[in-house]
């Protein structure tokens, strides 16, 4: 286990079971017999009996604090071995190549992944991403030997809906139909529920409530290749964001003075399901103990 919660410093208090335990005494009733008054006086003494129920209940209660102090410090275990990570939509072929047992990552950011869930894997495993993952701001650490054997993935056909307000429609459904690459830009005859995008080319100002993002294009559309790509590329970015590159194809080494990471909580649902049980063997033992 990489890191340490300051939760583990509470474990003495597992000791308070035991202490409570060792100063219970088995409290009886003194019945005074008639003949006692020819016996020699004597102080009476508390004997402490241990029963098995006495025993097993001390052990019980000692679990219930150990598991919650290990739920709440968030105990995650390095059981994982040599793994490969992979990235959705990544084609079967490339993944049947590497070896090692395989884990489907959410998404395409399979270092943030990694950085969650480092600390389930073995000091010595041995760690590969397959397919299209993301390209981090910054290189990333770890403290395991990673190989990004990646490759960009071919772009979906994305159909885009566009209304053009504009004494030079024509012009401009030239240019959305001389788009490249994934898009494919239908435009439409007046704003609808698919619309995504109207283009004000007039003079006045856009009435209010137009559906879809407006853009103003009081220059009209461009005339050159370059000027639509570029415009292209401006709406992209504004309306529908920026897409993220393929991280690029590279082995990282191990570095031991990489942060551990956030606690993964791979453990909490069994330590939960733990707590439960031992909780309500301690309340059955401590029922029929009271009998």
């Amino acid at each position: 286990m990489n890191g340490m919660s300051l939760w583990w410093w509470a474990l003495p208090i597992v000791l308070l079971p035991i202490l409570w335990h060792r100063q219970k005494r088995e409290q009886t009733k003194t019945a005074l017999l008639a003949s006692a008054r020819f016996l020699p006086a004597a102080e009476p003494k508390l004997q402490r009996v241990w029963r098995w129920h006495d025993v097993v209940l001390m052990l019980l209660r000692c679990l219930l604090l150990v598991t919650l102090i290990a739920l709440l410090a968030d105990l995650v275990l390095a059981w994982r071995r040599d793994t490969v990570l992979v990235v959705p939509g990544t084609p079967p072929a490339v993944v049947d190549k590497e070896a090692g047992q395989r884990i489907t990552l959410p998404d395409r950011d399979a270092v943030t992944w990694l950085h969650a869930h480092e600390r389930e894997f073995e000091p010595g495993a041995r760690l590969v991403v397959v397919g299209d993952a993301v390209m981090p701001a910054v290189l990333p650490r770890f403290r395991h030997a990673v190989e990004l054997r990646t490759a960009a993935a071919p772009a979906a056909p994305v159909e885009r809906h566009v209304a053009v307000f504009s004494d030079r429609a024509d012009a401009w459904r030239r240019v959305f139909a001389a788009a490249e690459g994934a898009w494919h830009i239908v435009v439409d005859a007046a704003p609808g529920p698919r619309t995504e995008l109207v283009v004000w080319d007039r003079p006045d100002a856009p009435p209010a409530g137009l559906r879809g993002h407006v853009w103003r294009a009081d220059g009209g559309p461009p005339h050159d290749v370059d000027g639509a790509r570029a415009l292209f590329a401006a709406w992209q970015r504004r309306y529908f964001g920026v897409q993220p590159y393929t991280a690029p194809a590279q082995a990282l080494a191990p570095d031991a003075a990489a942060p551990a990471g956030p606690a993964s909580g791979a453990l909490r649902h069994w330590l939960g399901l733990a707590l439960v049980v031992l909780f309500a063997l301690e309340r059955i033992v401590t029922h029929v103990r009271r009998r």
